[in-house]
């Protein structure tokens, strides 16, 4: 088994250094880096160069999607391990996430997120993560993988046609090539020991936006894979009820403008929000007590940004549709 590690770039010169430098430390060798420079404007093709040893590929600025597909059409393993520019590899992942391909059932492979921050919103984004991670891990097979740490077969990946290209930024493009494989039931799994580090949002602002966009991109998804709706192997069941008491609180509050004797509805509901936010609130206060107590204020303007974003997504998929 030969597998090849394929990057997407773009104006990475801030992190691209300490990737690739994690990457040739690994402790299973042999094998190749792809490194597609998705039309950088700063120093990134030149960081890569002085490092030596690395596959450079170049594109015009067209997004990861298109770059990754890039890397996988010229790799020549017959694995193909994607992660990002910002993540820095422990030295036995490519080891942990290409193990499972021992077994001949396994398609693809999720390994996990991890972070060093000390910010209180990358403290949250972490814990949010290693909530989804725990509920991974409990399943024999998974059907979401995301490639800031993600292996696939390379007759699997290319069976598929590889990221849908009509995502044009990190916006879901990983989500939709798992339940495309998902779906032809191919398995999955996630391999907890396979471990890079991140840096997550360290403001409110971007964790927003964050939040927003991924909203944003999930409406096409949906479109695309409506039976995801209901259930997948990454998203919180209550994340799904909070969205909808947030979508009927301006509701209750128009029918009480309209009959003032009625305000026990919009009351009902907020405590309805806040009670589905008790779990995850008591999960993290056991390993952060500040998260885990401020979350459930976090998770009001969190709801919101995500069902705007859900929202407008959908209004341009409408659109788009006619």
């Amino acid at each position: 088994m030969k597998a090849s590690v394929i990057i997407p770039a773009f104006n990475a010169e801030k992190t691209i250094e300490e990737c690739l430098k994690a990457l040739k430390a690994q402790s299973l060798k042999p094998f190749e880096i792809i490194v597609v420079d998705d039309g950088s404007t700063d120093n990134t093709p030149k960081i890569v160069k002085k490092i030596g040893g690395i596959r450079l590929l170049r594109q015009e600025n067209s997004g990861p999607a298109k770059a990754r597909n890039f890397g996988a059409e010229n790799a020549k393993g017959n694995v193909l391990v994607f992660t990002d520019s910002d993540c820095i590899a422990d030295r036995d992942f490519l080891r942990e996430i290409t193990g499972p391909f021992e077994e001949k059932n396994v398609a693809g492979v999720q390994g996990k997120y991890k972070t060093k921050q000390k910010e209180l919103v990358a403290r949250l984004t972490q814990l949010e993560i290693e909530q989804r991670h725990e509920k991974m891990a409990k399943q024999r097979f998974i059907d979401f993988m995301g490639s800031y740490a993600a292996a696939y077969r390379a007759n699997v990946f290319n069976a598929m046609k590889g990221f849908d290209t009509s995502f044009p930024m990190a916006s879901g493009e990983d989500t939709d090539l798992s339940f495309r494989i998902s779906k032809t039931g191919k398995k999955m799994v996630f391999a907890e020991k396979a471990v890079v580090w991140h840096t997550h949002p360290s403001s409110w602002a971007k964790y927003f936006k964050v939040k927003f966009f991924r909203a944003f991109w999930r409406a096409k998804i949906y479109g695309k894979h409506k039976g995801k709706i209901v259930k997948d192997a990454y998203t919180s069941q209550l994340l799904k009820i909070q969205l909808g008491l947030i979508y009927l609180f301006p509701l209750a509050l128009i029918v009480w403008a309209a009959n003032q004797n009625q305000f026990w509805e919009p009351v009902v509901i907020f405590m309805a929000f806040i009670a589905t936010t008790i779990p995850f609130a008591f999960w993290a206060i056991k390993r952060d007590k500040v998260v885990g107590t401020l979350f459930p204020f976090v998770a009001i303007f969190r709801t919101i940004s995500f069902g705007i974003g859900l929202i407008c997504g959908a209004v341009r998929e409408v659109r788009d549709s006619i």
